[in-house]
């Protein structure tokens, strides 16, 4: 076993150059790195990246791998990356195609962050691959079905990884299907991620997408939701029934649910140039806010997978308190002071209510929580460990 070790993360960045999905990276990145391992970020696939300038999905992976690599020269990785494009011969950057397929070959993991990429025959090269599991339940669900694609992806892996803390528990409803798990969390750089005191903050906030289509699934006769308006809707008038102000910075594709949301008193900003900012607005906008309220999605709630977001952890490393909707999180976690969890709406109220009335004691267990459970050198050394590579 090398004590340095070298590591690709396989992600989708530049093919999703927003601040979630890119702090999603970058994290693990940073917590990785800080542990003295070599770490390789690599995009390399057939999907076409979305370039938000010209507003399309293009096989021009100009805007893509500037991001990527302006976002690793940020977090002092610079040059350690690679973006080949498998859609068009000989577009490859950061590395030549031949140095990429040989780097696959000399590391000593490869870990596919998100299970973004379906891998192909140069990635079956790296002697070690982990499926890290970042939005867990439905490639389980879909399993369950006999779903081939879900099959092949576990099966081209070593290992399986979820952030869904919870899978496995008495509580936990979610198909198994006979695999091995092991357990992780979405790590957060608490040094990137400062505590901003703002006792005056008018907003409980989020960031997010209102609505999305497509990827319900059935399983023994229920059908699990994907999109999460299905749950907003459940809390709807919370605006009108809390003297606290709440703005949410939601993805509204439909015109109509802007509005829906606006006539129940809910604030709402448009994310899209705020969330391209990666290192900039996206970070102001949490730190800046009172706190978070937020849903989760019904698979996630009725299953209780124990899942917890990316996002939530930015909010409770920038000291801000979050009020999420429970997905059985708190088997885990510790709640009830920075980190409240709800499931009805005299619940949410009670947590708003409970913030509100103790403030800087809720913003300090905030960040507390973040550097004792979340801190991203404490989260990679602990999956490394529980991966036999540390």
């Amino acid at each position: 076993m090398r004590t340095k070790l070298r590591l690709v993360i396989l992600g989708m960045m530049g093919r999703c150059p927003f601040g979630g999905q890119s702090w999603l990276y970058l994290n693990w990145l940073r917590g990785l790195a800080r542990l003295g391992h070599e770490v390789w970020y690599v995009e390399d696939d057939a999907v076409w990246p979305y370039d938000p300038v010209q507003n399309i999905v293009t096989d021009d992976c100009a805007y893509a791998v500037r991001h990527v690599a302006d976002c690793l020269a940020r977090v002092g990785l610079p040059g350690q990356w690679a973006f080949r494009f498998m859609g068009r011969a000989d577009a490859c950057w950061g590395l030549s195609a031949p140095a990429l397929d040989a780097l696959y070959r000399s590391c000593d993991a490869l870990l596919n962050i998100g299970g973004a990429t379906d891998l192909c025959a140069w990635h079956l090269e790296a002697p070690y691959r982990v499926y890290v599991e970042t939005d867990p339940v439905i490639a389980e669900l879909q399993l369950a079905q006999n779903d081939e694609h879900t099959r092949v992806a576990f099966a081209n892996h070593h290992r399986l990884v979820t952030y869904g803390e919870n899978y496995g528990a008495p509580d936990c409803g979610v198909p198994l299907n006979g695999l091995a798990y092991i357990t992780t969390r979405q790590p957060i750089d608490v040094d990137l991620w400062p505590m901003v005191y703002e006792p005056t903050a008018p907003y409980f906030t989020t960031i997010g997408n209102y609505r999305h289509a497509g990827n319900d699934v059935t399983y023994q006769g229920d059908t699990y939701r994907w999109s999460k308006h299905y749950e907003w809707e459940k809390f709807i008038t919370l605006p009108q029934r809390s003297p606290q102000p709440f703005e949410v910075a939601m993805m509204c594709h439909d015109p109509q649910d802007s509005v829906f949301l606006s006539t129940h008193g809910w604030k709402v900003v448009p994310p899209f140039a705020m969330s391209l900012d990666v290192f900039g607005t996206y970070p102001a906008y949490i730190q800046h806010s009172r706190a978070e309220f937020t849903v989760a999605k019904d698979q996630n709630i009725r299953l209780r997978s124990g899942w917890f977001s990316e996002r939530d952890a930015c909010y409770l490393a920038s000291g801000k308190p979050v009020v999420a909707q429970d997905t059985a999180f708190g088997n885990i976690l510790p709640t009830g002071a920075g980190l409240l969890a709800f499931r009805t709406m005299d619940e949410a109220l009670g947590a708003i209510d409970a913030i509100n009335g103790d403030y800087q004691r809720h913003c300090r267990a905030a960040r507390a929580l973040a550097e004792e459970y979340f801190a991203a050198q404490t989260v990679a050394a602990r999956l490394l460990t529980d991966l036999g590579l540390a």
